[in-house]
């Protein structure tokens, strides 16, 4: 989310391209299928890599920064978001132990955890229409969709956030030397891995033994000048910044769509802003490619009907979030407003626990603490029966599913198409 992180590994199978491929819509769509995106993740691990992984928590454990499983409780780290630091820097132990220190180190100079507990509403909904926004939705792999549309950042948008976005500051930060902005940037990011990735982590799809630590993205430039872009400049580069150094391998990879004539120029400028492991996660698609690749990824219902889904959500909305979703989280939605057909879910912070959901933030100054039960389905039962670790990565059962086999006739349709690096208008 949030244009990514400087970390990326493009070493994976799924993310090793040539530099004439990098940006092919059609070569990432051909891996829309399949399990080779989950190398190097939970469950999906050679040998050396589970080597890696252990003696990363035994360094991080023999220096106090982490604490292992035991009869005190769970582990203060999950394996999921150790591999995340892993993987970040091609499993080199000692390179991940210093992001995952300097990331402990900032999330307690800064109260991250507290911030997410205390910021105001308004400021968190204000922060949200700002930056890239989860549809509710997921692709076919279960990685949650969030969609950025950029033309609603024209400059009355951005000053009248400037302006504004103190209000919400916690009490707690209130002294904080951090910019207002990006303490609220800190609590969306909180909420993608507290709220939006253990929710989808618990719904049903093709790998449940795997966490979801990533997001797919819809960035979409359609009617931006080539000014506004320049404007944009700082306010994205915050985003990736704070991705690179504190949220590593938080990205799957993003769909530029609606580019305009001019985009190379402003191609030129994201290839120097950010480093070569977001780029090569950056695809740019002309107008024939948007459906058929996005539809290689995702469900029609999952897709917004702008971009040729069926997926009633437009910019600005709450999550639209599908029926097992809901089930999940029907204790937070909201009563049907006037002019509504769908319950909104609760605004603002709240965590995914699992079996409970916990509500947070402040509203009027005032504290909101609820703890809500998390009801139990035989989907959401049957997710979270433990699952044995799997060494490598490649799968003993070649049998495709008739989604998987769907996908594949998909990204044949779409490796039909030209590809064209220069994007259409």
């Amino acid at each position: 989310m949030f244009w990514g992180n400087k970390a990326a590994q493009a070493s994976e199978p799924d993310l090793a391209r040539t530099d004439s491929s990098k940006n092919d819509p059609s070569a990432s769509a051909s891996q829309a299928s399949g399990t080779a995106w989950l190398a190097g993740h939970l469950h999906h691990l050679t040998t050396e890599q589970e080597q890696s992984l252990e003696e990363f928590k035994k360094v991080c454990a023999e220096r106090k920064y982490y604490t292992p499983a035991g009869e005190n409780g769970p582990a203060s780290h999950g394996d999921a978001t150790m591999l995340r630091f892993l993987r970040a820097r091609k499993f080199d132990v000692e390179g991940a132990w210093a992001q995952f220190k300097d990331t402990e180190d900032w999330r307690k100079d800064n109260a991250i955890d507290a911030l997410y507990e205390n910021i105001g509403v308004d400021s968190y909904e204000a922060a949200r229409r700002m930056y890239p926004q989860w549809t509710g939705r997921r692709d076919r792999r279960g990685i949650p969709v969030y969609v950025f549309e950029i033309r609603h950042l024209d400059n009355k948008a951005v000053a009248a956030y400037n302006s504004t976005m103190t209000k919400g500051t916690p009490e707690t930060h209130k002294s904080s030397t951090v910019p207002a902005r990006l303490l609220n940037l800190f609590a969306l990011y909180e909420n993608l891995l507290q709220f939006v990735m253990p929710l989808c982590s618990a719904l049903q799809r093709p790998n449940p033994e795997t966490p979801i630590v990533t997001s797919t993205n819809i960035v979409d430039v359609s009617g931006v000048g080539l000014k506004q872009f320049w404007n944009l400049k700082s306010h994205m580069q915050d985003a990736s910044v704070l991705a690179t150094a504190h949220y590593p391998e938080t990205l799957d990879r993003i769909f530029i769509i609606g580019a305009p004539s001019f985009f190379p120029t402003v191609w030129s400028w994201i290839k120097r802003w950010f480093d070569p492991g977001t780029t090569s996660k950056i695809f740019i698609l002309s107008a024939a490619e948007v459906e058929p690749t996005l539809t290689a990824f995702m469900e029609p219902s999952s897709i917004p009907k702008q971009y040729g889904g069926e997926l009633e959500w437009t910019w600005g909305d709450m999550p639209n979030v599908d029926d097992a979703g809901r089930e999940l989280l029907q204790g937070i939605e909201q009563p049907l407003g006037e002019g509504q057909t769908r319950k909104d879910i609760l605004k603002g912070p709240v965590l995914f626990r699992g079996d409970h959901l916990e509500v947070l933030g402040t509203v009027d100054g005032k504290e909101r603490r609820e703890t809500i039960p998390v009801p139990k389905t035989q989907a959401s039962e049957a997710e979270t029966k433990p699952v044995e670790s799997v060494e490598a990565p490649a799968a003993a059962n070649t049998e495709k599913t008739d989604d998987e086999k769907a996908v594949d006739n998909m990204a044949v349709k779409v490796n039909q198409l030209s590809v064209d690096e220069t994007p259409a208008a």
